[in-house]
């Protein structure tokens, strides 16, 4: 971010972006362009609207200060848990819950169908249960043997 613009937070807590103008953008929200694959490589900053009033290209290139206040909008934004192991599963047929746990502690999703794994990039999968919420594998290879064999009867 340049001089010419600047990230606040008001007393309300919503980011505002001014730019260069000196136009106010009240209530700015953060997006990452890769937020799996890239999280660091380009962060759009969009208005209310949902129009991109700025562009980094690079997360290395935002000042301390502004990637602080960025950093905290996303961490509320992008709650995505980490799926460490399925411990069991219902049915080999979809619908079906699964036990699993994550680096949020253990839970019970319900898969509407196969279609609902995806995978992402190399070995990464993003899973979403009936409810719409998104679990990620970062690297299906390095589950544990139980969890490998359950996943694979489902791709």
């Amino acid at each position: 971010m340049n001089k010419t613009h600047q990230l606040e937070r008001d007393a309300l807590g919503s980011l505002i972006f001014i730019d260069a103008k000196g136009e106010r953008h009240v209530g700015v929200y953060p997006v990452r362009a890769f937020p799996i694959t890239a999280p660091s490589a380009g962060i759009g900053i969009m208005n209310q609207s949902g129009k991109e009033v700025c562009w980094f290209p690079d997360a290395a290139l935002i000042p301390e200060a502004e990637l602080t206040l960025i950093e905290e909008e996303l961490a509320t934004r992008e709650f995505m848990p980490v799926i460490e192991r399925i411990t069991q599963v219902s049915t080999f047929a979809t619908p079906s819950i699964w036990d699993i746990e994550t680096d949020r502690g253990p839970t019970r999703i319900r898969l509407k169908g196969e279609e609902d794994i995806r995978r992402i990039a190399g070995n990464t999968l993003l899973i979403a249960d009936s409810n719409g919420l998104q679990f990620i594998i970062k690297d299906s290879t390095q589950l544990d043997k139980v969890s490998k064999k359950l996943l694979d009867r489902f791709r």
